[in-house]
């Protein structure tokens, strides 16, 4: 059975209180912090693949954190387009290894979630194991990703529906190899994974807790 929790996270660099919650098992085994969509796009911790996830992972008794973006919800601020984004990133990974000390922690995002979470990485090296959710690579509404000299090293894993709106599995695929991610690739699906959401996250925690 899963116990949700409200809380807030903040960010200092910006002076800011985010909305966020959590989903926890029982007997939490791991954490994981998840990253949502586009702002801009109607994107929100509540958007229904993101609690399909949630609730998935859970089942496999990871505690999830999710949050609002700044500007999104009851989050404070405005949207930074990808850039101040990355220190909410920053705050809620730090929230969830705070609060979790013991447990392993990885980072996962769907679509602008995936792409900021990344880049978050590379900003701050950090090996921790990230899964994302079709990331827009190569897209011209996206910020450009990390290329692996940007990157340290760690567990990656990329999924991505055959039918995506947003990019293509063969670009994609060349971007997961070229950082040494795992690519994940879910027939008949597209961009929001429509009756696979269980799917999506078998594997969000297969990629985050399967070595390499």
């Amino acid at each position: 059975m899963t116990h949700v929790e409200a809380t807030k996270l903040t960010v200092a660099s910006a002076a800011l209180t985010l909305e966020a919650r959590w989903d926890l098992p029982a007997d939490p085994g791991s954490v994981v912090v998840l990253c949502h969509p586009h702002p801009q796009q109607r994107g929100t911790m509540n958007a229904p693949l993101m609690v399909a996830i949630a609730d998935g992972l859970v089942a496999r008794d990871f505690a999830v954190l999710r949050f609002n973006f700044r500007g999104v919800g009851k989050s404070e601020g405005e949207h930074d387009f990808g850039h101040g984004e990355l220190d909410d990133v920053a705050a809620a990974v730090e929230a969830a290894g705070g609060n979790y000390p013991d447990l392993p922690l990885g980072v996962a995002g769907w679509s602008f979630g995936a792409v900021t979470s990344l880049r978050w990485q590379a900003r701050e090296a950090s090996r921790l194991p990230w899964v994302g959710i079709a990331p827009p690579v190569g897209s011209s509404r996206s910020l450009p990703l990390p290329n692996n000299d940007e990157l340290a090293g760690a567990r990656r894993t990329v999924i991505l529906g055959d039918r995506d709106q947003f990019t293509t599995v063969s670009t994609t695929a060349d971007y997961a190899a070229s950082i040494g991610a795992e690519m994940q690739v879910i027939s008949g699906s597209d961009h929001f994974f429509h009756f696979r959401e269980e799917r999506v996250a078998r594997l969000v925690a297969e990629g985050l807790t399967t070595p390499a």
